[in-house]
């Protein structure tokens, strides 16, 4: 967040605030969403999985890429979620 501002409170919502950076750097580099092939989702709480889940598939849903979910800690514990992507452009 730019100047280590607090994240949106909700895993939706951080989900969503995770795919616009990826869109962001995809974008950087020439390729979009529909370019991904590979994501992993981290949480915090498998409780969110329904709400972050949601979130990928509204971003994802052209791309379908394979993904793994794990749950585990996060360095900044204001944080519920992080995304990473891999993407392919041809």
């Amino acid at each position: 967040m730019p100047h280590d501002a607090d994240p949106p409170s909700s895993a939706f919502e951080q989900a969503m605030r995770c795919i616009d950076i990826i869109a962001f750097a995809l974008g950087e580099a020439g390729a979009t969403l529909d370019d991904v092939v590979r994501t992993r989702i981290y949480v915090t709480d498998a409780g969110a999985m329904d709400e972050v889940g949601r979130a990928h598939r509204e971003a994802f849903g052209h791309a379908r890429p394979a993904t793994t979910g794990l749950v585990t800690e996060l360095l900044d514990e204001r944080w519920l979620v992080e995304i990473e992507a891999e993407a392919y452009v041809a």
